[in-house]
């Protein structure tokens, strides 16, 4: 019985790799958490601020604030370059997306070098060395991590006003994905996790859809919205219980549930599909009338 429920046309081990269900869409671009993210990266920097530590304490008092200070900024430029990293994944991944309000990776870089420069800083000797270090931190930060998204992206010919729209409905239903890894990852079921992101990557499909063409908004603005909202509190609460006693009655009225939204996400987004379809055939039949009417036949 259990092995059934994981047999639906959305579950990840019900096809042979490769393969996708019988009239399941395929995905339109790859959504944030749909692979490891390169943020981790960025740790490496914090480590550079170690032997700054260690030594600070054992240096005159101009050395020793000096390097305490280049460790603080080596350790802040990781965390804002973290921060930037999974903010471009999210740019990279959409559609259409909107450049990040803060620069996060150019500051960081900026803070990177500055922590060199403050670590090479001797006030016996010239400027020469900091100056060649903060420059070399800059560059190499920004050979390693690349810079932020400077432009707004996939716009074109959409009013600011719809555009906006579109980035917050996307925003607010990543959000309600992410709250459900995160309930989800505190029962330690590796079986749970697969079920949340199989449901993932069908709502992830719609809102890529919704990107593609913002026309769409208002028939999914519930799906991604209401329906998701519902399932991260439903997720939350089955995760609580879990934790506490197992049940198995409370984990196939989850699973029906993740099943059932499945199938809904499913079918609107080919509605969606058709539609858009529909809409191109429109446009080519009057294309054809109007080019009859001017003589010109196709």
């Amino acid at each position: 019985m259990m092995a059934e429920r994981y047999s639906g046309p959305h579950s990840p081990m019900a096809q042979e790799p490769g393969k996708m269900p019988p009239g399941q869409i395929p995905p339109v671009s790859p959504r944030p958490g749909g692979r490891a993210s390169r943020a981790g990266r960025a740790g490496w920097l914090a480590l550079a601020a170690v032997p700054f530590l260690l030594t600070a304490f054992f240096q005159a008092p101009v050395i020793l604030a000096s390097h305490l200070a280049a460790a603080a900024c080596l350790i802040a430029a990781s965390g804002l370059t973290r921060e930037g990293i999974r903010a471009a994944e999210g740019y990279e991944a959409r559609a259409v997306a909107r450049r990040p309000a803060f620069p996060r990776k150019i500051l960081g870089a900026v803070l990177a070098g500055f922590g060199l420069a403050l670590g090479a800083y001797d006030p016996a000797a010239s400027l020469f060395n900091p100056m060649l270090f903060a420059g070399l931190g800059i560059l190499l930060h920004l050979a390693a991590f690349g810079a932020d998204p400077l432009r707004d992206k996939g716009t074109e010919g959409i009013d600011s006003f719809q555009r906006d729209r579109v980035a917050r409905i996307v925003t607010g239903a990543e959000g309600y994905l992410h709250s459900m890894s995160e309930a989800i990852d505190r029962t330690g079921d590796a079986r749970l996790g697969r079920r949340v992101t199989a449901f993932q990557a069908t709502a992830r499909d719609m809102a890529a859809r919704i990107e593609a063409d913002p026309r769409d908004l208002a028939a999914a603005r519930k799906y991604l919205g209401v329906y998701l909202m519902g399932a991260r509190d439903a997720t939350a609460r089955f995760a609580d219980l879990w934790q506490q006693s197992h049940d198995p009655a409370a984990r196939t009225a989850w699973e029906q549930l993740l099943t059932d939204l499945e199938t809904g996400f499913a079918r609107q987004s080919q509605a969606l599909l058709s539609n858009s379809r529909t809409d191109m055939d429109i446009e080519i039949d009057v294309l054809r009338d109007r080019l009859r009417r001017d003589g010109v036949g196709i």
